[in-house]
């Protein structure tokens, strides 16, 4: 039984995108794009997978968290935009060190490769980064379960809307067809941290997503259209399955 669910990372994690899609948000929200500016509705994946929305996924009612896990705490810790660094700057340091049995959902990386591909750079300088990414990311999970030593941690793979293409409607499209070789290291880095590690269980959120993102019209895409890098609402809801069918196979 898990105590407490926390959701560390970046916008895959977080309700604005969904709730934008699904037009749950304050008009305020809307304009500015700004949680903090009026009410979001809890459709992230991470808020569903505590608890779920009876009224849009019916089919899921009773599957979740909440109900899996009575009394179990909730923390989203997750920032748009947030890269390997801000969880260990902003993010960690929130996070309460704790024996308690914590469910934790990390979904990060995302916005560090993209920063990158926004520079134009070389082949061999985005190898560089890509492994200097997936070195943090070691950093990153070794301090995680430091804070959390009797964790569970759900590693999540990085989605990419091109399905392979190499291209985003909307997204750095001055760069031209964007090479996949840093988020292929990267995703084949999250795999075998996940196999190696005992509190570690991997979301591969990759393989899921493929095929519904810039290779399929727009009524099929998990992503969400004003931002294709962001999940819409069917995006957040197969991302929680995703997590939910890691945790079965973990026996959770």
């Amino acid at each position: 039984m898990f105590s407490h669910y926390i959701a560390l990372g970046d916008s895959l994690s977080i309700d604005l995108y969904p709730a934008l899609d699904a037009g749950e948000t304050d008009v305020a929200v809307a304009l500015e794009r700004v949680t903090t500016a009026g009410k979001v509705a809890p459709l992230g994946a991470a808020s569903l997978l505590y608890q779920n929305d009876d009224q849009r996924w019916p089919e899921d009612a009773g599957a979740d968290l909440a109900t899996r896990h009575p009394g179990i705490e909730y923390t989203n810790l997750a920032a748009d935009g947030a890269t390997i660094g801000d969880v260990f700057s902003e993010q960690l340091p929130a996070m309460a060190e704790s024996d308690i049995p914590t469910l934790v959902t990390l979904t990060i990386g995302g916005e560090d490769i993209f920063s990158a591909y926004r520079n134009q750079p070389g082949g061999r300088l985005l190898k560089r980064i890509a492994q200097d990414v997936a070195q943090a990311y070691d950093a990153l999970v070794e301090r995680l379960l430091e804070l959390r030593p009797q964790a569970l941690v759900l590693l999540t793979t990085m989605c990419v809307p091109s399905d392979r293409t190499g291209r985003i409607p909307g997204v750095l499209e001055d760069a031209g067809r964007l090479t996949l070789a840093p988020i292929d290291s990267v995703n084949r880095h999250i795999r075998e941290v996940a196999e190696a590690g005992d509190r570690l269980v991997l979301a591969d959120a990759y393989l899921h997503f493929l095929g519904h993102g810039a290779s399929v019209p727009e009524p099929d895409r998990w992503y969400w259209r004003r931002s294709p890098l962001e999940p819409n609402a069917q995006g957040a809801h197969e991302l929680r399955r995703v997590w939910r069918e890691a945790l079965e196979r973990a026996g959770y």
